[in-house]
């Protein structure tokens, strides 16, 4: 028979979940170790936020695929924080003057969490690529106080179909490493979310590498195939097979 000063009924949804759930209390309020817990999480998470990518160690990590550094119009990390507007804008100054045409352009961008940039960017951007052969693929862009849209001006400048952006996820409690992945047909300024196909928790304990690659680069085939992304494209695939349906 279950003791039931030792029985916790959370106990199975702890099991399922990072999520803080029955955290239990003493008297009216929350245990110390509860507590310190949330306040590390916390502080990890601001760190994402307000950390900087090491995009030399980047570059290196995805030698020998060619990179270029491109700044936004957000000077430094403050400014980007207070100033989402810029970080959507490349500075002219950064952008090449294309020469030739691609199919696909990955840009990787530190949006708001580097830690997630710099522990998954390399690997899901090098694991996409294996999968998009036979494609012309630009110099990877490394965005700095870039967010989504920044993708959008700078790969129009190497008159590229599809932009893939790989961004760092808002950070959570829970998760303050978490990348996520957006692919755009036909990049230029002005596209809207809704043009967007998105692909979010890839981490650790989330979306693995190779599944994450799988999925970018089925939709990046079927924009290049159907000549549209978003909202009017989906995911159609059988419950068996490794893509799972979002």
């Amino acid at each position: 028979m279950t003791n039931a000063v030792d029985f916790d009924p959370f106990a199975r949804f702890r099991n399922a979940t990072r999520a803080r759930i029955g955290i239990g209390r003493t008297g009216d309020a929350m245990t110390t170790q509860s507590v310190l817990e949330f306040q590390l999480a916390h502080a990890r998470a601001r760190d994402a936020v307000h950390g900087e990518v090491d995009f030399t160690a980047l570059a290196a990590e995805l030698a020998p695929t060619r990179t270029l550094l491109i700044k936004s119009l957000a000077k430094d990390r403050a400014t980007y924080l207070t100033r989402p507007d810029l970080g959507r804008r490349p500075d002219p100054v950064d952008l090449p003057s294309a020469t030739e045409s691609y199919d696909i352009v990955f840009v990787i961008a530190d949006g708001l969490s580097a830690a997630a940039v710099q522990r998954h960017a390399a690997a899901v951007c090098k694991a996409t690529m294996r999968r998009l052969g036979g494609f012309s693929i630009a110099p990877v862009i490394l965005g700095q106080q870039a967010r989504v849209a920044f993708g959008d001006e700078a790969a129009a400048a190497f008159g590229a179909q599809v932009a893939i952006v790989l961004v760092g996820e808002r950070p959570g409690l829970s998760v303050p490493d978490s990348l996520g992945a957006y692919m755009t047909f036909a990049p230029k300024l002005g596209r809207r979310d809704s043009e967007r196909n998105c692909i979010s928790n890839i981490h650790d304990d989330g979306l693995s590498y190779e599944l994450a690659a799988e999925k970018i680069a089925w939709l990046t085939k079927e924009a290049l195939r159907l000549k549209l992304s978003g909202v009017d494209l989906k995911e159609n695939v059988a419950p068996s097979d490794r893509l799972i349906d979002r």
